[in-house]
């Protein structure tokens, strides 16, 4: 599933294409992803787009109706294509652009979402979203507070979209890693001071993602339109067996709630 930088990167790529533009109409070719797209969404005829915005895994393109919620599910992205161009197999739905181009939305699985939060309203999704990891909202103080009373794995912990959003499998073993935390650790016996070094990890550790994923991006007006985000170098995810890069320890993998988790036992003590 797409993390919090592959969002970001995308809402990066897509932006600018976006950019004062009208939303002309919307085509959904197939209404049924993982939930069904409503009415308002359809029925969307000559809005403004006011701005691109990202909350969580969500991006937001905001309307003076109010907005649509877009998500990628496990298999969707987002491409810029003439809104002429003949729709492929798996292209789900068109927001048609007032520039004759149009964002498309293709999702092989239907996982993805298209959602509507009308104005002055928050969707129930995003009502009891914690707060976002790149932001002064997100903090040592924060961390340690969601910790205090929390016996589960810290890993787990960190992947709670209502401790902080975004830090997804990838990121939460990344992140403990560098911090030099075992994930399997209770979270109320992490220390303070541990607890202080992880939040900026993750701080660091994901807007590194978004950097590179900056850098390697791929025009969005191609066909394919993903961002050439993958090409990072992990440090222990999807590693588990191979040498440890910072004591060639060979990495464990367990899994915790049932997701990967590779760590190292000699620099990620118990």
């Amino acid at each position: 599933m797409p993390e919090l930088p592959e969002v970001e990167v995308s809402r990066l790529g897509i932006s600018p294409h976006l950019a004062q533009q009208t939303l002309v109409k919307v085509i959904a070719r197939q209404r049924q992803l993982r939930w069904w797209v409503p009415d308002e969404v359809v029925e969307l005829v000559n809005q403004p787009i006011l701005s691109v915005s990202r909350r969580a895994k969500y991006l937001l393109l905001e309307l003076p109706a109010g907005c649509i919620l877009l998500h990628l599910g496990m298999s969707g992205h987002l491409k810029v294509v003439p809104a002429a161009l003949p729709a492929e197999k798996h292209d789900h739905v068109d927001f048609v652009l007032s520039n004759g181009q149009a964002l498309r939305l293709n999702d092989t699985r239907r996982f993805g979402a298209v959602l509507w939060q009308a104005h002055e309203t928050v969707h129930p999704l995003l009502a009891t979203l914690g707060p976002e990891p790149l932001t002064e909202a997100f903090s040592a103080e924060t961390l340690l507070a969601a910790c205090a009373k929390r016996s589960a794995a810290i890993k787990l912990v960190l992947m709670d979209n209502h401790v902080v959003v975004g830090v997804g499998n990838i990121y939460a073993n990344e992140a403990l890693f560098k911090a030099g935390i075992a994930p399997q650790m209770p979270a109320n016996q992490v220390s303070a001071a541990k607890l202080s070094i992880l939040a900026s990890v993750v701080k660091e550790t994901l807007a590194a993602a978004i950097v590179q994923g900056g850098t390697t991006l791929r025009d969005f007006s191609q066909v394919d339109g993903k961002p050439g985000y993958f090409k990072q170098e992990l440090l222990v995810y999807g590693r588990g067996g191979e040498a440890c890069v910072q004591c060639n320890n060979p990495l464990q993998e367990i899994r915790l709630g049932q997701r990967s988790t590779v760590f190292c036992s000699v620099c990620q003590p118990l």
